[in-house]
């Protein structure tokens, strides 16, 4: 017989729910500061966000995916700018996962891991004394003013030109302060430049052995499951708790300023009586659970049992529920400051930061509704998938 008693949260899930008021507190600083405050991202740390998805020998949790969303859609239903960051640093903690022990050394040792990441293929990679040189500018770096360490695709400069993800210091770094965005402003997307920056070889492994699922073979999690996943569907499925969280939190911040507010040049003295806004509150309120059921499907795919050999429809799919998500919240968020009417515009007032943020996160090429579905639509008419990306 099935228990009733609910399974207890992870303890990393509490803590980020704990986070919930102080991040929705800052939330505006963090927009006008353009960049994730201090503070906050000690307190990410302190709970356990960014090392969850590291090796446990280095302190990490190796918490299932459904798990992540879940995490990550807590601090989205505060802050969409402070979730997106922490969603990059926890994916790069899993990815460090994936590199020889000697660079998890690096990463892991002060239990701290705060690590962003850029894949555009933007930099060039000379080898040079066991390591490489490494040159280029890469923009939409998330996060990286918090970041120790920062991941960089750069294409090496012999041969074929093979992508290598280098694995650099932040701080040999330049980070120009070009970040000025009207939606996830506060996420800190700067760009970053490296100037004959060395990497040793430790720090750098092939995209296109990640994208397989192939890690280095001198790391003590060589053989975990886990850490053999193929590199897109982990980072998209982990990206799904953002946008469900962004849709909860602007739901929130409907109904919390929902009392007592008429509806202007109507005879409506409450606009909680208003048929319309029953309308409006159901329907968002149902296209937020249908976000959850996709974001949840995806998840299923890697936390069962065959997810290390997932299939490339399988792959494939993982990519189209979480795209197909986030454009549900997108449409759940757009009803609700439909509905919130001319005043919502005011910086003060949350909603139309909710509804700034989805805009921006729904336009990302990875989050983006109608390039997932173009993809899951080839595969399922027998053609080949037209990116990496799967």
């Amino acid at each position: 017989m099935a228990s009733d008693v609910a399974s207890p949260a992870p303890a990393v899930l509490t803590r980020a729910t704990a986070l919930v008021p102080l991040l929705r507190e800052s939330a505006l600083a963090t927009e006008q500061a353009r960049r994730v405050l201090p503070q906050n991202f000690d307190a990410l740390s302190h709970a356990g966000v960014f090392r969850m998805t590291a090796p446990k020998k280095y302190g990490g949790d190796e918490v299932d995916f459904q798990t992540q969303c879940d995490v990550l859609s807590e601090v989205a239903r505060a802050c969409p700018s402070t979730s997106w960051v922490a969603t990059i640093f926890s994916a790069m903690s899993w990815m460090v996962a994936m590199y020889p022990d000697a660079a998890q050394e690096e990463v892991f040792a002060t239990g701290d891991p705060r690590v962003s990441g850029v894949f555009s293929p933007t930099g060039t990679a000379v080898r040079k004394d066991g390591g490489y040189l490494v040159n280029g500018r890469w923009g939409f770096n998330t996060g990286g003013q918090g970041s120790s360490f920062t991941m960089l695709n750069a294409i090496l400069a012999e041969g074929d030109g093979v992508p290598l993800m280098v694995l650099a210091k932040t701080s040999d770094l330049t980070r120009l302060d070009d970040w000025n965005a009207t939606g996830m402003a506060g996420t800190g997307s700067h760009t970053v430049v490296a100037e004959n920056v060395f990497v040793p070889g430790y720090r750098a492994m092939p995209l296109l052995s990640l994208v397989e699922g192939r890690g280095a073979e001198d790391r003590h999690n060589a053989a975990h499951p886990y850490f053999n996943l193929p590199l897109a569907a982990v980072l998209t499925v982990n990206g799904g708790g953002t946008p469900l969280g962004t849709a909860r939190g602007a739901l929130e911040a409907f109904f919390a300023r929902l009392p007592g507010r008429p509806i202007t040049y109507t005879t409506y003295t409450k606009q909680s009586d208003a048929a319309v806004t029953h309308l409006q509150v159901g329907e968002a309120s149902l296209v937020v659970d249908s976000c959850d059921a996709h974001v949840r499907r995806g998840a299923a795919l890697l936390d069962g049992p065959g997810a290390a050999a997932l299939t490339l429809p399988e792959r494939v799919r993982a990519r189209a529920h979480i795209a197909y998500a986030t454009g549900l919240a997108r449409q759940a968020v757009d009803i609700l400051f439909q509905a919130s009417g001319a005043s919502a515009i005011q910086p003060h007032v949350p909603i139309q930061r909710f509804q700034r943020d989805i805009q921006a996160l729904a336009n990302h090429a990875v989050m983006h509704t109608q390039t997932g579905l173009e993809l899951y639509g080839r595969v399922l008419c027998g053609l080949p998938p037209n990116t990496l990306l799967y």
